[in-house]
């Protein structure tokens, strides 16, 4: 096509700076999971945004932190190494936090890799303007953005003038996926990821970060879609909470579970759940890997 333009752009931040929830906005459906915990997304998403004249692929990846698991670590390797390949970053900042150790290591390898960067200071909801510009004025001493962008994720202040920006790094090229296709997740990869929104949602404290979903079953048929799922825990005393008394903990993780992908996938939706334990998966590299966990190292 005469013109037309293209550009992966890798999504990189701490945890909870809005990654995902700008990547959902910017493509307009809700591809990846949003929650107020942190590391909420473990592994790479595409988000494909198609334009009249432009397909823009975003990478949205893990938060980076100090990790105390191999999970942990994995998903840093997964942050870090989307900066690998990418035509810019778009990097994204809570702004009630300022800079920190991640922005600084994030900025590290952008200088290093020589990956231009837009970045996106989230949160000004929560911000006076006398408050946002000491940020804005920290942030440029640190690196030469191209453009530094105020926005809210959340409400969408800021994201079209974000997505302006975020046009001029694209050059030349092909439409790298079809024109109606938004991510490069299977179904049975979203399906996994909605059940494990609802658990990161209605859990409290640990448990739902030592939580994995693997979906067991996925049966298309004309008007329902029956899917059996595994949620995976640490520990018995952690399985006995993630079912409730009574089922009642598994039975609303499964309704919340299931009303979204019937929205998602537009039919009935039948879902099992069933829960067990694999005593700190969370640092088997056997484990890690059946759960979709792995990487070239």
């Amino acid at each position: 096509m005469e013109n037309f333009k293209s550009g992966f752009i890798a999504i990189v931040g701490r945890p909870n700076a809005g990654k995902s929830t700008i990547l959902n906005r910017l493509v307009g459906a809700k591809i990846a999971i949003t929650t107020a915990k942190p590391q909420t997304t473990r592994n790479q998403i595409l988000g494909i945004l198609n334009g009249e004249d432009y397909q823009m692929v975003f990478v949205d990846t893990p938060g980076v932190h100090r990790s105390k698991t191999r999970l942990g670590e994995y998903m840093n390797r997964a942050a870090i190494g989307a900066i690998d390949s990418v035509d810019a970053a778009l990097l994204m900042a809570d702004a009630t936090k300022g800079f920190g150790p991640a922005e600084e290591r994030i900025i590290a390898e952008l200088q290093a890799k020589k990956i231009p960067a837009v970045l996106g200071l989230n949160k000004i909801d929560r911000l006076t303007r006398e408050a946002l510009l000491p940020q804005i004025a920290a942030f440029s001493e640190k690196f030469e953005f191209s453009a530094i962008v105020p926005l809210s994720a959340k409400t969408g202040d800021g994201a079209k003038i974000l997505l302006e920006e975020l046009k001029k790094f694209l050059i030349p090229g092909p439409m790298y996926y079809p024109e109606d296709m938004i991510t490069d997740k299977t179904e049975r990869e979203i399906m996994a990821e909605f059940i494990r929104e609802k658990l990161l949602s209605y859990l409290d404290q640990e448990i739902p970060h030592g939580t994995a979903v693997e979906i067991m079953e996925m049966k298309d048929e004309k008007k329902i879609c029956r899917i059996s799922a595994d949620i995976v825990c640490e520990k018995a005393s952690h399985k006995s909470i993630i079912i409730g008394r009574g089922g009642a903990m598994l039975k609303r993780v499964g309704t919340a579970a299931r009303e979204e992908a019937e929205a998602f996938f537009g039919k009935k939706i039948y879902l099992q759940l069933f829960v067990k334990v694999k005593d700190d998966w969370r640092n088997s590299n056997f484990m890690l890997r059946n759960l979709g966990f792995s990487d070239k190292e």
